[in-house]
């Protein structure tokens, strides 16, 4: 079983949350202004890297509350996790290679 932690609950089990994409998706200033390209691109292009990745998660079956996490797409191992509106960490190379154990 996989446990991920909710900066509010803390540790519970994989079961209890939801992928919501991407973490830091800066939404256009005035929709209104950009073009349909620019708007499909805000919608639906994200990275897919292999590695680090920030995303955000839903603890739908606990407080029900959103939160910022930094997962390994190669190993599915959570790095950490924090509160919304706080700016996505910088990760060093030694929590990267950690990560990837």
């Amino acid at each position: 079983m996989l446990l991920i932690r909710c900066p509010y609950c803390g540790d519970r089990a994989e079961i209890e949350y939801a992928n919501a994409g991407e973490a830091h998706i800066v939404r256009p200033a005035d929709p209104m202004a950009v073009s349909d390209e620019e708007w499909a691109q805000y919608l639906y292009m994200r990275d897919n890297p292999k590695g680090l990745i920030a995303e955000r998660w839903r603890h739908s079956h606990g407080c029900g509350r959103f939160f910022n996490a930094i997962r390994d797409t190669r190993t599915d191992r959570f790095v950490m996790t924090y509160e919304m509106g706080q700016p996505r960490p910088t990760i060093d190379s030694e929590a990267a290679a950690e990560a990837a154990r």
